[in-house]
């Protein structure tokens, strides 16, 4: 659970106060309407059964990939690394603030958390990579060497680690104000983007009745990370208009869990949804095997 939000009307030690072991409930006053918390456990035990591997998965297709490969595809890594260190954080989030509540295992909680607060910046470069390519093509073509990429990736990188580390070591609440404009700053640019190359993609194909391969496979591309986008981020950016029209436990125990749950929950649904569009995968799903053979070359 994000606690970027809670942490505005709540201190984060609160259960700290609380004598025994710490409420599953998150805090005292949430134990009248404990049903947000049980779908943020059921999300972070989905994340690690099906997010890790399927992460996993994602990052050795990627770098298995000598032909066929798109300039999205090094964001696409760097996404999967980072959510899969996210699941991979589950197992001590749980055992934490389940049994120990030790707070020093809390900096480590924050800075997973600081990671998955700013990994809709790698979706941002992706939509950014692939409006330039469909909507700006005489501009694309003189950038399409992978340096520029790995650049911007590592400047991603930096950015990333520097937020973690100070919501990690100063707090949740020094980053709250960073959160909310990054992931509005985030939605506006990749819905705009997506908008912009569905707009020109069906343009492209009015009177034509089959889309061109490489336009379809960006259209598919840019199909998912807006899918991705709307149900996984809209939730938490449409709450923050919203805030002041919720009673203190509504929102901290219901609104503000399930919302951040479900973006936490794009863990698994990006590889997933990756891995659907794998021509090979999709083979393997169909009969007989033997289409998944490679074709015979002819002249």
């Amino acid at each position: 659970m994000n606690t970027s939000l809670i942490s505005t009307t709540v201190p984060l030690n609160h259960t700290s106060s609380v004598s025994g072991p710490p409420l599953w409930y998150g805090f005292e006053f949430c134990k009248v309407v404990p049903g947000g918390f049980v779908f943020y456990y059921a999300v972070k035990v989905f994340n690690l059964v099906v997010g890790f591997p399927g992460n996993t998965m994602v990052i050795w297709q990627v770098a298995r990939k000598k032909s066929d490969s798109s300039t999205s595809d090094i964001f696409i890594f760097n996404l999967a690394i980072f959510d899969a260190y996210f699941c991979l954080m589950t197992p001590i989030e749980l055992v934490n603030r389940l049994l120990l509540n030790d707070k020093r295992i809390g900096y480590f909680q924050r800075f997973a958390y600081g990671i998955k607060d700013t990994t809709p910046l790698f979706l941002t470069c992706i939509c950014l990579d692939r409006y330039v390519a469909v909507v700006h093509p005489i501009v694309f073509t003189g950038i399409r060497d992978n340096k520029i990429r790995v650049v911007l990736s590592m400047l991603v990188w930096v950015l990333m680690l520097a937020y973690a580390l100070t919501k990690s070591l100063v707090g949740v609440t020094s980053t709250t104000k960073i959160f909310t404009g990054l992931i509005l700053a985030a939605f506006s640019v990749m819905v705009f983007c997506n908008l912009s190359i569905i707009w020109v993609l069906r343009k492209s194909v009015v009177g034509k009745e089959v889309m061109n391969p490489m336009k379809k496979k960006a259209f598919k591309m840019v199909l998912i990370v807006l899918a991705i986008i709307v149900f996984n981020y809209l939730p938490p950016v449409a709450l923050f208009p919203f805030m002041a029209y919720y009673n203190h436990v509504e929102f901290n125990c219901q609104i503000s869990v399930v919302a951040f749950s479900i973006m936490d929950l794009s863990c698994s649904i990006e590889p997933l949804l990756y891995m659907s569009k794998m021509e090979r995968l999709a083979c393997l799903a169909k009969l007989p095997c033997s289409c998944c053979q490679s074709p015979s070359k002819e002249p």
